[in-house]
């Protein structure tokens, strides 16, 4: 039996030369629960911050924002449906043409020129000028309602729509109580921000007051939606990371 001593004897057993002790592995330190906490809020942030691509951003709104401007614009300086409609709807058409020449997604782009065209159809049909708006007050109401429905039932369109950006898909419905929770008051914030252009525009549809309808439509564009994308991710700061959805591949 050697008599050497045990790191040398092993070091020798191994083919190694004296002397020389195999690097022993370590495991990483435990996290702690402040390394934790901030791994937590930094998974959370990144999460909520989805909220503004998921909705097309700043841009995304203005491309559906705008041709409502220039149709009350129009109609004001010209006096006439058709023109204000033509109008609108080139520029609708325009911004998609910019999108698909940057190679940019032409969903919001897309998505505003078929309203435009709807609005542009029924006021040029009627001869009504306020008809051009009629279809987004009728959009604003349904979209209002499939929320609403949606959080009554538990599968919240807020989180329907972040899931897959987000890379959890579904697993926030049955893995993840916090994020439903989070998802579920998301959907009813929206509900009561979005529902306030209906409840204020409708009447003024009624009234057959073109100007006044076409100003406020432009007015309640841009800040509500802002305002619910801010809701929405100060809610999302809060909740639980999301739970990355497996693929098969995985």
């Amino acid at each position: 039996m050697s008599n050497l001593p045990g790191g040398e004897s092993a070091a020798r057993t191994a083919g190694l030369p004296t002397g020389f002790e195999p690097a022993v592995a370590h495991d990483p330190a435990p996290e702690t629960e402040q390394e934790a906490a901030a791994r937590e809020a930094a998974a959370s942030k990144e999460a909520a911050d989805t909220v503004i691509k998921a909705f097309g951003g700043v841009r995304g709104m203005i491309d559906m924002t705008l041709p409502g401007l220039v149709f009350i614009v129009a109609f004001n300086l010209t006096h006439q449906v058709a023109t204000a409609a033509w109008s609108a709807l080139g520029l609708s058409a325009l911004f998609v043409v910019v999108r698909l020449a940057k190679r940019e997604t032409i969903q919001h782009a897309f998505s505003g020129v078929f309203g435009v065209a709807i609005g542009a159809w029924i006021s040029m049909k009627t001869g009504k000028a306020e008809n051009f708006y009629l279809p987004g007050l009728l959009y604003n109401v349904g979209y209002c309602v499939a929320l609403a429905v949606s959080a009554l039932v538990r599968w919240p369109l807020i989180g329907v729509m972040l899931g897959p950006i987000t890379g959890e898909m579904f697993t926030w419905r049955n893995q993840n109580p916090g994020r439903l929770a989070a998802y579920t008051k998301a959907t009813w914030a929206w509900v009561a921000i979005m529902g306030i252009k209906p409840v204020i525009l409708f009447p003024l549809y009624f009234t057959g007051n073109v100007n006044l309808l076409g100003w406020l439509k432009v007015a309640l564009g841009i800040p509500p939606m802002l305002l619910a994308m801010y809701v929405t991710w100060q809610i999302l700061l809060k909740a639980p990371p999301p739970i990355k959805a497996q693929t098969d591949t995985e």
